[in-house]
C-alpha cells in the first residue's frame, strides 16, 4: 500500500514540475518534399574551406544524383539549442558548462539565435530563443540534482527547432553522457534531430580518469556521428571554451544546400545521403541521411 502511494505521489510531482508537459512530447514538423543539408568542408589540416562554388557539389540520395535547388556559401543565420546537463552526476561541472554556454551566446552574430535548456529529472527552458547577449538571471541559479533525461532533452530540442525558420539548426549538448531516466530511446531522439534537420554537437563533461569515461562517451559520439555534428572531449577550462569557439565557427561557415528528392514516395524509410565535391583532399561532413515522411 505504501509503495503504491509513493509512486503515485512521485508521478504527480514529476507532472507538476514539467517532466511530461505537452510541449515536451511535441511532434516533429517534417517536410520531406524539400531536404536541407548543412555541409562542413575542411582541408587536410582541418581548416574550413569556404570558397567553393555550387558547380563542384553533387548530392546523391540512395545513390541517385539530385538537382540542387538552393546553394549558399554565405554566413547564413543559425538557430541553436544548448542543453545543459544539471543532473546529480554533474555536480562539480555545472558551473563550467554554464560559463561555456554563456561565452557561446556572447559570440552570436546579430542574425543568430540560441535557447538554453537544463535537463536532469525534468527538462526546463532556461532562456528562450534570442540573440540577446545578456543571459537571464535564472541561469546563475542552476544546481545539480536528480537523474538524467538526455534522450528526452534532445527530442524536445529537435521538436522546438523543427518550428524555427532558420535553415541551419544545431543542438549543443554538454553532458557526462549518462542517461538514466529517459522515456525515449537514443534512436528515437536521433530520428527527431534528423527530422528537424539539426546537427548535434556533443561536449563530453565526464571527469578525466573516470573508469566509466569511455562508456559514458559512447552515446555522445553516437548522436554527433549519426547527425553530422561533432563530438568533443574536453577537461573543461580553456579547452572547453575552445570547443565552443570551434562549434560557433563550424556553424558559421557551412554550405547550405536544398533539393527536392526524386523519390517522392512517403514510406517512412531511411534514405542515405552523400555529398561529393569535385576537388581532392577535402573532408566533407553532413548528416548521413533522413527518414522519409510517412503517410
Amino acid at each position: 500500500m505504501f509503495k503504491h502511494s509513493f509512486y503515485t505521489v512521485l508521478f504527480f510531482l514529476i507532472l507538476s514540475t514539467g517532466g511530461f508537459s505537452q510541449s515536451d512530447d511535441a511532434e516533429i514538423v517534417i517536410d520531406s518534399s524539400v531536404v536541407i543539408l548543412n555541409v562542413s568542408v575542411q582541408d587536410s589540416t582541418g581548416k574550413p574551406v569556404t570558397d567553393l562554388p555550387k558547380s563542384l557539389f553533387t548530392v546523391f540520395e540512395d545513390g541517385v544524383a539530385q538537382k540542387i535547388d538552393y546553394f549558399s556559401a554565405s554566413e547564413t543565420p543559425f538557430a541553436a539549442v544548448i542543453l545543459l546537463d544539471t543532473s546529480g552526476s554533474m555536480e562539480e561541472r555545472v558551473s563550467l558548462a554554464r560559463a561555456a554556454a554563456l561565452q557561446f551566446i556572447d559570440k552570436l552574430r546579430s542574425s543568430d539565435v540560441a535557447a538554453i535548456y537544463r535537463f536532469d529529472s525534468v527538462i526546463q527552458e532556461v532562456q528562450s530563443f534570442s540573440n540577446a547577449r545578456d543571459p537571464v538571471e535564472s541561469i546563475y541559479e542552476l544546481k545539480s540534482k536528480g537523474m538524467t533525461r538526455l534522450n528526452d532533452a534532445i527530442y524536445k530540442a529537435a521538436a522546438d527547432l523543427s518550428r524555427r525558420p532558420e535553415k541551419r539548426r544545431a543542438i549543443i549538448v554538454l553532458s557526462d553522457g549518462q542517461d538514466t531516466m529517459s522515456g525515449r530511446s537514443a534512436e528515437k531522439a536521433l530520428k527527431a534531430a534528423l527530422d528537424a534537420e539539426a546537427l548535434i554537437y556533443t561536449v563530453d563533461m565526464s571527469p578525466i580518469g573516470d573508469a566509466r569515461r569511455a562508456q559514458n562517451q559512447a552515446p555522445l559520439k553516437y548522436f554527433a556521428d549519426k547527425s553530422g555534428g561533432t563530438f568533443i572531449s574536453t577537461p573543461g577550462g580553456a579547452a572547453l571554451r575552445d570547443a565552443f569557439r570551434k562549434i560557433a565557427e563550424d556553424l558559421g561557415v557551412q554550405y547550405t544546400i536544398t533539393y527536392s528528392p526524386t523519390n517522392s514516395v512517403k514510406n517512412g524509410k531511411w534514405r542515405t545521403i552523400e555529398v561529393r565535391i569535385a576537388r581532392p583532399n577535402l573532408r566533407i561532413r553532413t548528416r548521413p541521411g533522413y527518414f522519409a515522411e510517412k503517410q
